[in-house]
């Protein structure tokens, strides 16, 4: 797993989620949990379109105005290849946007995620909360994985090939908690 970055994000259950082993949802994709802001226009994220540092989600949050209140801090770790549909294919970051990732000293593991990136560069959906495939396949209360393997044999046997359009990655999820400012 390669280090990816992180994201401050509300991953309180949405009402009308009706998963039910699940209490909150650590997806890496915004679609059921909202990411901090729409960050993109800021141009401060790396090549995985996340952040290298806590502190740097903390400027932009300051910068703009945004409030942090309610955020939860996730770093993620991202495996090396990418599965198109058929087979596993090696990817690198963004080579446009700087990547130089701070891992933090202290980080909780959640679960793994499996996520979307049909236009290449940005996570899109996490089908198991998105699609709610969780309801199908086994998770944690995290909406997440709690294996590397049977997140890899999930994907390589083409279990998330009808949510969205791939290709998919494999995200490793820690939450870990906020720099002392």
């Amino acid at each position: 797993m390669t280090p990816a970055g992180y994201m401050a994000k509300r991953v309180e259950k949405p009402k009308g989620f009706n998963v039910t082993q699940v209490t909150d949802v650590y997806s890496v994709s915004s679609h059921v949990n909202d990411n901090f802001a729409d960050y993109v226009n800021f141009w401060k994220h790396n090549g995985y379109w996340l952040f290298d540092s806590a502190e740097i989600i903390r400027s932009v949050a300051d910068d703009n105005s945004i409030s942090l209140d309610g955020t939860s801090l996730f770093y993620y770790e991202v495996h090396e290849q990418e599965f198109d549909g058929e087979q596993w294919l090696a990817f690198d970051p963004e080579v446009s946007f700087t990547t130089n990732v701070i891992e933090p000293n202290v980080k909780v593991f959640g679960g793994f995620d499996v996520v979307t990136f049909s236009a290449g560069s940005s996570p899109e959906c996490s089908p198991l909360s998105c699609n709610y495939m969780a309801n199908e396949l086994r998770t944690n209360t995290h909406c997440l994985f709690d294996s590397f393997e049977e997140t890899l044999t999930s994907v390589s046997n083409k279990l998330f090939n009808n949510s969205e359009p791939g290709p998919y990655r494999i995200f490793a999820v820690y939450s870990t908690p906020w720099p002392s400012s």
